[in-house]
């Protein structure tokens, strides 16, 4: 469930182990990044999928079983550490033993914010859009997560190849009726 949040909303590590219970608003299906807890001190609301807000019922009702109290939303199991808040070290070390498990060693903490970014390029949102879901200041910023293979250009190529080709048809056509006065066929 922490991996698909993290993955949604495209958070990084600091973000997701700061949420709070408060922070998530379940029929809009959103969560708030607080400014504090951003790199760049800006706020933003964030959606996350349909499927993760399914997880993110069963864990909830999970977590009142270790504790009722607002304020953190990923709390410890672990005798040590019970019902305190997940820390930054603890999750980076989930995800080290996730990546090993999978036998994906690159797999951090930060790849489900590049796998998202990269996910929203590839459906065609414009790039400011992609650095404001991202909480970036500048679309440079944006651009370093974003990485498109060589196929993922090809199509997008192609795609706006045809629009612009059915443009061009249209407008030559339209030069030819009014050069000739008649209707092109």
């Amino acid at each position: 469930m922490v991996l698909a949040l993290a993955y949604d909303a495209a958070l990084r590590r600091e973000e997701l182990c700061s949420l709070r219970t408060d922070d998530l608003d379940p029929a809009h299906r959103t969560l708030r990044v607080r400014a504090e807890t951003t790199k760049n001190r800006l706020e933003r609301v964030v959606p996350y999928s349909a499927p993760t807000g399914v997880l993110l019922s069963g864990y909830l009702a999970h977590r009142a079983t270790i504790s009722r109290a607002r304020g953190p939303l990923f709390l410890s199991e672990s005798r040590r550490n019970h019902a305190q808040p997940l820390s930054l070290w603890t999750w980076s070390k989930v995800v080290r033993r996730i990546a090993l498990a999978a036998d994906v060693p690159r797999l951090s903490t930060h790849t489900t914010r590049h796998l998202c970014l990269t996910d929203l390029a590839r459906m065609g949102w414009e790039l400011h859009a992609i650095a404001t879901f991202a909480g970036h200041r500048h679309t440079d910023s944006t651009l370093t997560y974003i990485h498109l293979s060589g196929r993922d250009l090809a199509d997008k190529l192609s795609r706006g190849m045809e629009q612009i080709h059915g443009w061009r048809v249209q407008m030559l056509a339209r030069l030819g009726e009014q050069a000739t006065g008649t209707v092109a066929l």
